[in-house]
């Protein structure tokens, strides 16, 4: 017995254990063999203040302080890392890139316009005679997910929490107060329930008998590529382009290479599309003077998105005890500290601290019915 449950360990369900630890006692159920094994394990670890709507923004900028500054002993180097973006605009694309650069410029650290003819000053390969304008996001910076993934859970044990894994929920049921999960692992209780299932989280509110969010897993494709021969990529920046048709980032000696896909899938082990890898090559290739003659490993994550984009944390309204935690939609590592903190907080029924943003933006009332599916 025990006073939380989460179910998920990802890097969301993990902030929220780690906040919820100071409480009371959390057990963290998590279905595969090892935590964030389907998005926070495949996310493309990057912390951006220019990235999502104004609500992600907000809570990104919440996050900043934990993710510089975390609590001694959280972990054993910087989570984050100078990286930067490089945006660029090609003819057709004005508007987006005025519309972009005008939000960037609320940023934190404001983004910088720069002359088309300075772009390879930031990453020799582009080809400038493609693009009419460009843009640098200066704050944008590298994450170490797993280390903060890590931390959180840590935080969790060195609290006297618990972390269960193989332990899918199959039944959820609630009684005398109290949720009784029934998993692969055994049978767990707790007076409230954090759904933190990420592409699963839907399945696991229907198994609690609350409204499904309508939830959307989107599938995006990765894969590892070299740098031109001779060449030290390490200090380049992201670079993608104002349509988010691509992106490539220096990752480990080599090149992370994207399509920017979103396909929707049904909750799964994502894998990559050979149509996917295809095109990140094409568009890739025309963007730079980088031939990709091999793709060193490809994969897919998932990220599950709302109707809005926007995450919802909250407790499901009449159900007492069930509190969402979902719908990251690929935000989920660079605002963890301030989403688990709100989960914290919902969970708890307290005020929540340095949130960044209002609760009732990321309520799931103002998707459901404020009354159960039975």
């Amino acid at each position: 017995m025990g006073d939380f449950l989460v179910v998920g360990a990802g890097v969301a369900g993990a902030a929220a254990g780690y906040f919820l630890s100071a409480f009371g006692d959390v057990t963290l159920l998590e279905m595969e063999s090892a935590p964030g094994y389907h998005s926070t394990g495949r996310s493309a670890a990057l912390f951006s203040e220019y990235y999502g709507n104004p609500t992600v923004r907000a809570l990104t900028a919440a996050s900043r302080a934990f993710l510089t500054a975390p609590p001694p002993g959280f972990a054993d180097g910087p989570l984050l890392s100078p990286r930067g973006v490089l945006t660029l605009c090609p003819a057709g694309a004005e508007d987006d890139f005025a519309a972009m650069l005008a939000d960037g410029l609320s940023a934190p650290v404001p983004v910088r316009e720069i002359d088309v003819a300075e772009v390879t000053e930031y990453c020799p390969i582009v080809r400038t005679g493609r693009y009419i304008r460009a843009m640098v996001k200066p704050g944008a910076m590298d994450i170490d997910v797993d280390l903060l993934h890590q931390g959180f859970l840590r935080g969790v044990r060195a609290r006297g929490g618990t972390v269960v894994t193989g332990a899918r929920v199959r039944e959820l049921s609630r009684d005398g107060g109290r949720w009784r999960a029934a998993t692969d692992a055994g049978v767990f209780t707790a007076p409230v329930v954090v759904d933190a299932a990420g592409a699963w989280a839907d399945e696991v509110a229907a198994l609690a008998g609350v409204r499904p969010l309508g939830l959307t897993p989107l599938r995006r494709t990765a894969f590892l590529a070299d740098p031109p021969d001779g060449t030290d990529a390490a200090r380049w920046p992201m670079v993608t382009d104002v349509a988010d048709t691509f992106y490539l980032k220096p990752e480990s000696g080599r090149l992370l290479v994207s399509p920017s896909d979103a396909t929707p899938v049904p909750p799964c082990d994502a894998r990559p599309d050979d149509l996917d890898v295809a095109r990140a090559v094409e568009r890739v290739q025309e963007a730079t003077t980088l031939r990709i003659r091999s793709v060193r490993h490809a994969w897919a994550g998932l990220r599950t998105a709302a109707l809005d984009d926007t995450p919802v944390i909250g407790e499901a309204p009449d159900v007492p005890g069930f509190v969402w935690l979902a719908g990251l939609s690929g935000y989920g590592v660079q605002t963890s500290a301030a989403v688990g903190r709100i989960a914290a907080a919902a969970a708890t029924r307290t005020p929540p601290a340095d949130a960044g943003v209002d609760p009732a933006a990321l309520s799931p009332a103002r998707f459901q019915e404020a009354r159960p599916v039975r």
